[in-house]
């Protein structure tokens, strides 16, 4: 059973937050990456694919359709293993009972 945090209402809106917060920013930053990855893709050449662009009558749509998915693919995969590797479990870890430490140290002799 997963126990969860005694938050206040306040608490647990500003926790919401964050926590979009911190999606955002990896989904933008995965986002990045994959123009940057389209932008190389067509600089370098890769595949003669900058050369066909280049001499295309409309270069927008080529670019379009090479930059979108991989912005989006990229986004997608860096948020979810932000997720994946989120070190959210902290705030859910059960806090030490005192039975625990009465078994502990009931091999101890009273002084």
């Amino acid at each position: 059973m997963a126990l969860k945090p005694k938050m206040t209402p306040e608490e647990a809106r500003r926790d919401h937050w964050l926590m979009m917060r911190f999606m955002a920013l990896n989904a933008a930053f995965g986002v990045f990456l994959g123009l940057m990855i389209a932008a190389l893709l067509i600089y370098l050449d890769i595949g003669g694919i900058g050369t066909r662009i280049l001499h295309a009558s409309n270069p927008i749509l080529p670019i379009v359709l090479i930059a979108f998915p991989l912005a989006l693919t990229f986004g997608a995969a860096v948020t979810a293993s932000a997720i994946w590797l989120m070190p959210y479990e902290r705030k859910f870890a059960p806090e030490p009972r005192k039975d625990d430490d009465d078994k502990e140290n009931s091999d101890r002799q009273p002084r």
